[in-house]
């Protein structure tokens, strides 16, 4: 059995530490996500915006490009997470609705 060459193991290291970095990050973005849904619940705004996203694309395109990062990928990567938050709205928004229908 070989071992691991010490600097594939340095770089896989390193690529945890993102990983994980990455996972805090996006559950940091949901969060807050979580309060604009509840707010757009609370004031009768509906799940999507559909110009801010595609603002938020168009930055987020920006960004990855200045980064050295492929502008389609992160797009894919925000139209990903974009989804995943309406959906959360849409749940958020729908639990508001009966919540507001019992009472």
């Amino acid at each position: 059995m070989s071992e691991t060459h010490p600097e594939l193991l340095r770089l896989r290291q390193s690529i945890d530490n993102i990983d994980a970095a990455l996972i805090h990050l996006l559950a940091e973005r949901f969060k807050a996500t979580q309060s604009v849904g509840e707010l757009k619940a609370r004031i009768d705004l509906p799940p999507a915006d559909p110009a801010r996203e595609e603002r938020q694309i168009a930055r987020l395109r920006d960004l990855a490009d200045t980064a050295g990062l492929d502008p389609v990928f992160a797009e894919k990567f925000l139209n990903f997470v974009i989804a995943e938050v309406i959906h959360h709205h849409e749940r958020i928004a729908s639990a508001q609705a009966s919540g507001q229908e019992q009472a």
